[in-house]
């Protein structure tokens, strides 16, 4: 029973994690913020390349992940082969807000430049070309949360699954000589 839950289940819990705080970060919004986000988001590039690229990292780090927490009882230890690549993405988790400012400044660019010179715009028009600046600040943030993550659930789960192994079992082959009864 040890063996499936290092071998399987934990590496399956821990990569299941990420997934889950995306959907419950993605519930726990407020109706009208996720609603309004929803349809500002259908018009915005800067947000879906900032949501497929990081989409796209997330997914191969997850795998990775997946990889990394692999229990090998010969070598007790795990499958360290995707450990740089996973390490290269993680740090790819830093330009995504970046990507969300540079979308907010062309957006907030974009709302001051629909305005004539001298033309007097009303709050609320200035608050509704206003709003899509704030979905690319928002897609970068949580493309960043949801890519720091794997890196996290790798050194979490990999330090349970070692402590949760047990020690190194040591195996002591003896000879046909060193057996008692054997021919010398």
């Amino acid at each position: 029973m040890r063996r499936l839950w290092i071998h399987h289940i934990l590496p399956l819990l821990f990569c299941a994690m990420p997934p889950t705080a995306a959907v419950l970060i993605f519930f726990a919004m407020p109706i009208a913020a996720r609603d309004e986000y929803l349809n500002r988001l259908r018009d915005s590039a800067i947000d879906w390349i900032i949501l497929g690229i990081g989409g796209l990292l997330f997914a191969f780090q997850t795998i990775l992940a997946w990889r990394a927490m692999r229990w090998n009882d010969d070598q007790q230890d795990f499958d360290s082969s995707g450990d740089d690549w996973l390490k290269h993405l993680a740090q790819a988790a830093e330009w995504f807000p970046l990507l969300g400012l540079i979308g907010t400044v062309a957006a907030i660019l974009q709302t001051f430049g629909s305005f004539g010179v001298g033309s007097r715009p009303t709050a609320e028009e200035v608050i509704q070309k206003y709003g899509p600046a704030i979905t690319a600040t928002g897609s970068g943030l949580f493309m960043a949360l949801m890519n720091i993550l794997p890196t996290w659930m790798v050194n979490t789960g990999q330090m349970l699954i070692r402590k949760l192994s047990g020690p190194p079992v040591v195996i002591l082959f003896k000879s046909a000589v060193d057996k008692p009864g054997a021919r010398s």
